[in-house]
């Protein structure tokens, strides 16, 4: 059986990923997670994840997440023998990650026009509001935002897979979900 340790570049990744796996809308549980968590962190130097992978005896699937995927993992001498580089999967949500709540909003026709002059998290500050609460780039705000709304989220994620193009080493998080 797979073991999937998954990464995400920041918190609002990892919030998005938690509420997607505690909803059952993955193609894999926390019972197939290694240490049964998804982790914030850009490397293997953490501790927590290198113990886990030491003590785990069968294959581990690596899940990067994140709008920046261009760094290299860097696998310390330690993981070599324990981890194999035709498994480790890049998930991609270039240009950022908030072009999920621009689509969700209606706003993506609009972002167009404007995505020359400003990058999506600055679109939904200005244009992004919940509960009377703008847009400001917090977990909370992302967890608020879709907790009860999670078949929205996944449709965001199906959208954003038609609407972006991604490099070929890349993955969209749709092709992750059930």
């Amino acid at each position: 059986m797979n073991q999937y340790l998954i990464m995400c570049e920041g918190t609002n990744e990892l919030a998005i990923i938690n509420m997607l796996i505690d909803s059952g809308k993955m193609c894999f549980t926390r019972k197939d997670l290694l240490n049964r968590e998804v982790y914030f962190a850009r490397q293997l130097n953490n501790p927590v994840i290198s113990s886990a992978i030491k003590t785990y005896n069968d294959k581990i699937i690596i899940i990067r997440i994140g709008d920046k995927l261009s760094d290299e993992l860097k696998i310390p001498k330690d993981l070599r023998q324990y981890i194999d580089i035709e498994n480790i999967i890049k998930i991609c949500t270039k240009p950022e990650i908030e072009i999920l709540l621009i689509i969700n909003e209606g706003l993506f026709k609009n972002y167009n026009k404007e995505k020359s002059k400003v990058m999506p998290k600055q679109y939904a500050k200005k244009h992004i509001k919940f509960n009377k609460q703008k847009y400001d780039n917090s977990t909370d705000f992302w967890i608020k935002y879709y907790e009860n709304q999670i078949e929205n989220l996944v449709s965001n994620i199906k959208e954003y897979k038609k609407l972006k193009r991604n490099n070929k080493d890349e993955h969209y998080l749709a092709d992750y979900l059930k």
